[in-house]
């Protein structure tokens, strides 16, 4: 078991499928607008536990998952970004209340296999437009929380978005100690299509 886990932490992932529709940056913040694909996703949802310590436990579930722990015994690989969903407290920290995301890889979106852990469900997810922001580091709830901030003030008069909650991505495997990259997506929201169309 272990070694089908370490081949999904050590090998090169599969990246979610996405194209940039737009690159701006304001204020010293660097931020994309992109498009990513629909599609099958694992998800694990956690509440009543600190964001760190919640991402860190739904994470290893879904590593386990596509490592292997499913009814097909398939080791299907890694997908990055790891995506978790995040509520804002008034605040501004987050609410002890995560969903994290695992795309299925693409050999296996037109039938992935059973999780054998009955905290993952596999999820049909849309389409979907967010505005993101990248940095560096392993990073924790107060690196998010920050950065998210940062966009939020940069896009908040020009740009529509959901800002009840937005989402934490991390796209390297713990092991990996330089080079890290972290991002915060903001969902868009259709207002700002309705204020072109009308």
């Amino acid at each position: 078991m272990f070694g089908m886990v370490k081949n999904s932490l050590f090998g090169k992932a599969e990246a979610w499928p996405c194209r940039v529709l737009n690159k701006g940056e304001k204020d010293n913040v660097a931020y994309e607008e992109r498009v990513y694909e629909g599609g099958k996703f694992a998800t694990v949802e956690l509440t009543g536990k600190p964001f760190d310590e919640a991402l860190n436990e739904a994470a290893l579930k879904l590593l386990k998952y596509v490592g292997g722990s499913n009814n097909q015994g398939a080791g299907m690989g890694m997908m990055s970004p790891v995506c978790t969903t995040v509520f804002s407290a008034d605040d501004g920290s987050l609410q002890h209340k995560i969903k994290v995301l695992l795309r299925i890889p693409s050999q296996f979106q037109a039938n992935p296999p059973s999780p054998t852990d009955e905290a993952i469900q596999i999820e049909q997810r849309e389409e979907m437009t967010i505005y993101s922001t990248q940095f560096g580091g392993y990073a924790k709830e107060v690196d998010y929380v920050n950065y998210a901030a940062k966009l939020s003030s940069v896009l908040d008069n020009e740009k529509s978005f959901h800002k009840d909650f937005y989402f934490c991505n991390g796209y390297d495997p713990p092991m990996k100690p330089y080079g890290r990259r972290n991002e915060v997506w903001l969902l868009k929201s259709e207002q700002s299509e309705n204020k072109k169309a009308g």
